[in-house]
């Protein structure tokens, strides 16, 4: 059964961190306010980026410091949003 995310977001879309955030919790399908590879993949997918278990992969080892399966810091936040805009090609700015 899919499931409806109600933030929709496209891959060349510009946002702001804090919305890029917001669409990332509604893919925390267990609300524990970390997100996993396979949250992050899932989300991916809803945007029909191809390779998106790769690149979930390929995201956590570049954001996920403390080897703990999740992004689950701030620090860990800043360092994906980093690599959406960079290898996602996210164009993601600060809040003003």
């Amino acid at each position: 059964m899919a499931i409806m995310r109600c933030i929709r977001l496209e891959p060349n879309r510009s946002m702001t961190v804090d919305e890029f955030k917001a669409w990332l919790r509604t893919y925390d399908d267990n609300h524990d306010g970390r997100i996993s590879q396979e949250e992050l993949k899932e989300a991916l997918h809803g945007l029909k980026i191809w390779f998106g278990r790769w690149k979930a992969q390929k995201a956590m080892a570049s954001a996920d410091f403390n080897h703990s399966g999740t992004i689950d810091s701030a620090t860990e936040m800043e360092k994906l949003v980093k690599f959406a805009q960079k290898h996602l090609h996210f164009k993601i700015y600060a809040s003003e």
